[in-house]
C-alpha cells in the first residue's frame, strides 16, 4: 500500500511551504520516523519524518519549490510497487512552485513600454566621429548626435571628450545585510501581528525569593534523576501553565468563528537562533512534571539551534513565554504570535530596594509583562492572571509538588 507524503500545515494561516532538501533519493529505502525532507514554513525550518517503511518513489517536488499545503510531493511504496498516477489537470506542477507565471512575449513587452530609444549601434555615426571616438576613448552610447536625424558628428565626440566628468554619486555609508529566510519570516510575521492584532500590555513586579529558594532546593535532585538542570524558564513554564487553566481567555485563540478556548496548555518558548527567534512548543505542560518540562525544553532548544526542528516542535502553541532575563533585561513587551491571544515577557531577577512592612529592604525582584489581544481579553483579565501568577511565584511549592 502506497503512503503519500504531503506538504504539512503547521499553522492556521499557512498556505505553502518551501522544499529545502531531500534527505533521501528516489529509490532509497526509508524507515518510518527517520528524517526524510527539510521544509521552510512561515515559522521555521523543520524536518519532516517518513510516515511509513518502504521505498521513496514518485518525487514531484524540486528543491526550492513553494508547494501548497496538502499537495502530494512523493510516495512511499512497497518494493516493486509503482506510485499512484495523478493527472496533470488535477495536480499542479510542483517543480514550478506556487509562484510560476507565464512571461509576456518580447513583442508584447516592447509594445507595452513604447519604442526603445536609439542605441549607438543603430544611430548614424560619421566615419570621422567613429575614428575620433576610438582615439579619445569616448563611449558613443553616451553621445547625443546633433546632425540630421540624430547623426553623431565629430564635433559631438569632441564635445563629449572635453566635457567635465560628472561627479560620482555620493556613496552611502554603512553596508547592506540581507536577512536570512528566518529573518524575513520574522519581519513579515511580526509586522502582520503588530498591524492586525490590537495589543495591550500589563506589567507586574514580583518578588522572586521563594522562586530562587525552590529552584536551589530541587536542582540537585533533578540533576541526579534526569541529568538536566532546572532553569527559571522551566519553573515559569510550569507555574504559568497551571495558572492558565483558571484563565481560559488568556489560553485562547482568535479565529474567524470566534474565540477558541483551549482545555490544555501547549507552551511556546521563544528561543534565540541564528538570525532570529523561533517559538518551540512543549505540549500539555499543564500535566507535565517540572523535570519532564526541563528535559523537553532542553531537547527542543538543541534541535532549534541545530536547525533540526520537527513539525510537531512548532505546532499548536496556545500561549508563549519569552524570557530575556539571561541577557540582563529588566523589562520588555513582546509581540503576540497569532492566533494566540497572549504572550508573557519575563525580565531578569535583580536585587532592588523595596518596601517591606514599611521599611526599605533589598529583595530579588522580577518584572513580568503580558501582551494581550484586546479582541479576546481585557485589562482586568490580564491583571487577574498576573495576580494569580504572582501568588504562584511566591509559593511555587503549592502548585509544583
Amino acid at each position: 500500500m502506497a503512503f503519500s507524503i504531503v506538504m504539512p500545515a503547521l499553522e492556521m494561516a499557512q498556505e505553502t511551504g518551501k522544499l529545502l532538501a531531500w534527505r533521501k533519493n528516489e529509490g532509497d529505502r526509508v524507515t518510518k520516523g527517520e528524517p526524510l525532507l527539510e521544509i521552510e514554513t512561515d515559522k521555521a525550518v523543520v524536518e519532516v519524518e517518513a510516515p511509513a517503511d518502504g521505498i521513496l518513489a514518485g518525487i514531484k517536488a524540486a528543491i526550492g519549490a513553494d508547494i501548497p499545503v496538502g499537495q502530494t510531493i512523493a510516495w512511499i511504496v512497497a518494493a516493486g510497487e509503482a506510485p499512484p498516477v495523478e493527472t496533470a489537470s488535477t495536480v499542479p506542477d510542483a517543480r514550478a512552485g506556487s509562484h510560476a507565471k507565464t512571461e509576456p512575449s518580447h513583442n508584447a513587452a516592447a509594445s507595452a513600454s513604447g519604442p526603445a530609444p536609439a542605441s549607438a549601434t543603430s544611430a548614424k555615426i560619421s566615419p570621422k566621429a567613429r575614428r575620433l571616438a576610438k582615439e579619445l576613448g569616448v563611449d558613443l552610447a553616451t553621445v547625443l548626435g546633433s546632425g540630421a536625424g540624430g547623426e553623431i558628428l565629430a564635433s559631438d565626440v569632441q564635445a563629449a571628450a572635453s566635457a567635465p566628468a560628472a561627479p560620482e554619486a555620493e556613496k552611502k555609508s554603512g553596508s547592506i545585510e540581507v536577512p536570512s529566510s528566518l529573518g524575513r519570516i520574522m519581519a513579515e510575521r511580526t509586522t502582520q501581528s503588530w498591524t492586525t492584532v490590537p495589543h495591550f500590555f500589563v506589567s507586574r513586579e514580583i518578588e522572586a525569593t521563594a522562586l530562587n529558594e525552590y529552584r536551589e532546593r530541587i536542582v540537585p535532585e533533578v540533576e541526579r534523576s534526569h541529568q538536566v538542570r532546572i532553569t527559571h524558564t522551566d519553573l515559569l513554564v510550569a507555574l504559568a501553565a497551571r495558572v492558565l487553566l483558571k484563565h481560559p481567555r488568556l489560553n485562547a485563540s482568535w479565529s474567524a468563528e470566534g474565540i477558541r478556548l483551549h482545555d490544555h496548555v501547549n507552551m511556546g518558548i521563544a528561543i534565540a537562533v541564528n538570525d532570529g527567534v523561533v517559538a518551540a512548543v512543549i505540549p500539555h505542560v499543564h500535566t507535565a512534571s517540572l523535570a519532564e518540562i526541563s528535559v523537553q525544553r532542553r531537547d527542543v532548544s538543541e534541535r532549534a539551534r541545530a536547525g533540526k526542528l520537527r513539525p510537531a516542535d512548532i505546532a499548536d502553541a496556545t500561549f508563549t513565554i519569552s524570557n530575556l532575563g539571561m541577557y540582563q533585561v529588566d523589562q520588555f513587551s513582546a509581540i503576540i504570535t497569532p492566533p494566540q491571544a497572549a504572550i508573557l515577557a519575563v525580565g531578569g531577577i535583580a536585587d532592588r530596594v523595596v518596601a517591606v512592612q514599611g521599611q526599605p529592604a533589598v529583595r530579588p525582584m522580577m518584572t513580568l509583562t503580558i501582551s494581550c489581544d484586546h479582541r479576546v481579553a481585557d485589562g482586568a483579565r490580564a491583571a487577574l492572571f498576573l495576580s494569580d501568577l504572582a501568588d504562584a511565584i511566591r509559593e511555587p511549592r503549592k502548585l509544583l509538588t
